[in-house]
């Protein structure tokens, strides 16, 4: 079995990006127990902040396929991965029926990441053309939408004409794009040689480690850290009366 290298830039951006989403939740968390005024929903910083942490997740998606396809895929932990993503994105779901049953999650980030990393598998041995599939599927979103998509069975393709009401929404279009444009970034990590930094760069610095760490458990991370943020501020409430 090939021990696949570890390039821990790439576990830092992950780390970051971990570390963005946990502090979105703990502010969503603030707003809904009463304590801030945030508008989730309409500010442009929250809604773009969301775009940011979602967008560097999903390109590190299709970074980290083509790093774990280098000298050949390892199938029994992709699929290993691949059944905990379903599993969890199943709970999820079920979780946010019972919690919150106007805004159920049916397709949202874990659901998605669950569905590319089945659907981009053939364009693994692509490059350039995961750059043009990608720019265009991201172009289609902001250019066309259509009614038809409106239909609840459809809303995971995208291409709506309104958001649908959810608090996690991931749809294919545009976001499988991102997925391809992250796969030709990790593609020219190894074709283009002023990138070749990001495969020897390390560095011993606490945060750098810490992060590092963060992103390489990014998936366990997600799926707790807001069962305990919301079950702490529900025992601050019950406390305070």
């Amino acid at each position: 079995m090939t021990v696949k290298t570890r390039y821990q830039l790439v576990d830092i951006l992950r780390g970051v990006a971990i570390a963005l989403m946990v502090w979105f939740h703990f502010s969503w968390d603030l707003w809904h127990f009463g304590y801030a005024d945030f508008d989730f929903y309409r500010d442009p910083f929250w809604l773009n902040l969301r775009t940011l942490i979602v967008s560097l997740f999903l390109l590190l998606v299709g970074v980290s396929l083509v790093l774990a396809s280098q000298g050949g895929m390892n199938w029994p932990r992709y699929f290993r991965r691949l059944g905990l993503l379903v599993l969890f994105a199943v709970a999820i779901t079920v979780v946010s029926y019972f919690t919150n049953p106007q805004r159920v999650i049916v397709f949202g980030i874990l659901h998605f990441i669950a569905f590319a990393s089945v659907v981009a598998l053939p364009f693994l041995r692509f490059w350039w053309l995961t750059l043009f599939v990608g720019i265009v599927l991201v172009v289609l979103d902001t250019q066309f939408s259509h009614p038809l998509f409106n239909q609840p069975w459809l809303h995971w393709i995208g291409l709506m004409t309104h958001k649908p009401v959810t608090e996690d929404y991931v749809p294919v279009i545009p976001w499988l794009g991102v997925v391809l444009i992250g796969i030709f970034i990790g593609h020219s990590l190894f074709r283009w040689p002023a990138l070749a930094f990001v495969h020897r760069w390390q560095s011993t610095a606490p945060p750098a480690r810490f992060l590092a760490l963060a992103g390489r458990h990014s998936l366990a991370i997600y799926v707790v850290h807001q069962p305990l943020l919301f079950g702490l501020f529900a025992l601050v409430g019950a406390l305070a009366g």
